[in-house]
């Protein structure tokens, strides 16, 4: 039994994840244009209309941009809570996507994959993160949130693998040349979370099954790939956690593609 992972893109212009079992692929989030999810599909060497689903975390145009294309062009079934839903149907030619409609905090499955949908802290109607699973495998994803809950460190207990939302270090943000109010907006319970947020994060849930982290939408001009790494490394090695690999996901390419394969055994 095989589990893969793959970040297609992660920041402001655009979110979309692959997760993939043997049987099921599916994507968390389609924020690109579907021209773009299928370029990024295919450096992978999966064809968009083999995707079993598209799960939406949030309505913001950065996680939706796509989905309206790639199901009307590979009929690929889109999935979203009634929140989110209520979010996309107030946008344009919003009327021309159809979605099955899961609740926040009860799992579903996609083929072999079990996906639990739980709150996470955005400014969005209905925001949710993801543990998605398949045998004794797990992956986590919180790529929005503004601060860490008890909820969310439940839920990416036991993660093997996973998507955390790194936006912003404190003094870029605090110098970068932003709106007040969209630099209060970001530091709200409701907005982003900081490096050493995500550093916190990712050591009060790590297990010794945490393999790989990474690190998503980061900011362009309140973060950089070093700050984050540094950061979030730093604080690791001080939590005993040096060991866990931590990886940068970008907007303007693919990451690697994680993969937990587990042998089994003949009786």
């Amino acid at each position: 039994m095989s589990l893969e992972v793959c970040v297609l893109a992660s920041g402001s212009s655009g979110n979309s994840i692959y997760v993939a079992s043997d049987k099921t692929r599916i994507l968390i989030d389609a924020g690109l244009s579907a021209k773009q999810v299928a370029l990024r599909l295919g450096q992978i060497g999966v064809a968009p209309e083999s995707i079993n689903g598209i799960c939406v975390s949030h309505e913001h145009g950065d996680h939706i941009a796509g989905i309206r294309v790639l199901q009307k062009r590979h009929g690929i079934p889109v999935y979203a809570n009634a929140g989110t839903l209520s979010g996309i149907m107030r946008q344009p030619k919003s009327d021309e996507i159809t979605a099955k409609v899961f609740q926040t905090g009860s799992s579903f499955e996609i083929g072999d994959i079990a996906i639990e949908p739980f709150s996470v802290p955005h400014d969005a109607y209905e925001p949710v993160g993801f543990r998605l699973q398949t045998g004794q495998t797990a992956v986590g994803i919180v790529t929005d949130l503004g601060m860490a809950t008890a909820l969310i460190r439940e839920k990416l207990k036991g993660c093997h693998v996973i998507i955390v939302e790194s936006n912003h270090d404190e003094d870029l943000l605090q110098e970068a040349p932003r709106p007040w109010p969209l630099k209060q907006r970001i530091r709200s319970r409701q907005g982003h979370l900081s490096n050493m947020g995500a550093a916190q994060l990712i050591a009060e849930c790590a297990t010794d099954a945490l393999e790989h982290v990474f690190l998503s939408h980061l900011s362009s001009d309140c973060n950089t790939p070093d700050t984050a790494l540094r950061t979030v490394a730093s604080q690791l090695r001080l939590d005993g956690l040096g060991h866990i690999k931590l990886e940068i996901s970008h907007a303007s390419h693919i990451s690697s593609v994680w993969k937990h394969r587990r042998e089994v055994v003949p009786l």
